[in-house]
């Protein structure tokens, strides 16, 4: 497979790419990510296949809305809080998944993550195609995240179908939260701590109150 390299002016091709069913890295918010619709096994074969995914690791999805989260996630009044104050940025929920969704996509597991990136044109990407993409970082895994283009084709080339040229200003993953239990429970140390969270959840939760 030859990897072809694109620049943000050419998007169209890009979602035409991932809504065909193939794989293209590009810059987010955090890290260089690595999108496959979610909702054809083949993409995400190769998306496993790309990244030597181990099985015990789903990945995590990326939507552009809320309406994108529903549709793939069982939510509470909680999770909408959540969603509403930390949605768009760099924090990754965990929800219970709705039975809907295939069990391939996440390994399994019942439940799923989510993140809605604050990248306008990462966004644009995930609407163009109409559905929640599936975007790990830009990497074969137990190797560290790209942060630019060049360093997913020092890992990747050959093995996804486009890259598009540019960096990441942050370079830092996201924080991994999950929703699942009453408590909420840190997965990843982030850019976002869980005493912010929960401070805004309690603020937001009294004023409502109120």
């Amino acid at each position: 497979m030859k990897t072809r390299l694109f620049t943000h002016d050419d998007i169209a091709q890009i979602i035409k790419i991932i809504k065909d069913g193939g794989i293209v890295a590009f810059p987010t918010d955090t890290v260089y990510g690595l999108a496959a619709r979610y909702d054809r096994k083949e993409a995400y074969d190769l998306l496993k296949q790309a990244k030597q995914r181990p099985d015990n690791k789903p990945f995590p999805m990326l939507v552009e809305s809320l309406e994108q989260i529903e549709m793939v996630a069982e939510l509470n009044q909680r999770d909408r809080l959540l969603i509403k104050r930390w949605m768009p940025g760099a924090i990754t929920l965990v929800f219970n998944k709705k039975k809907t969704v295939a069990d391939y996509v996440t390994n399994g597991f019942d439940t799923i993550a989510v993140r809605m990136p604050d990248d306008q044109f990462v966004l644009s990407i995930i609407n163009g195609v109409g559905i929640p993409l599936l975007v790990p970082s830009a990497n074969i895994s137990s190797l560290t995240p790209a942060l630019t283009h060049q360093e997913v084709l020092e890992q990747l080339d050959g093995t996804i179908n486009g890259v598009v040229m540019g960096q990441c200003a942050n370079g830092v993953p996201s924080t991994i939260i999950s929703t699942i239990d009453d408590k909420l429970k840190v997965l990843r140390q982030g850019p976002i701590n869980l005493e912010d969270i929960e401070r805004a959840l309690e603020d937001t939760t009294c004023k409502t109150k109120n």
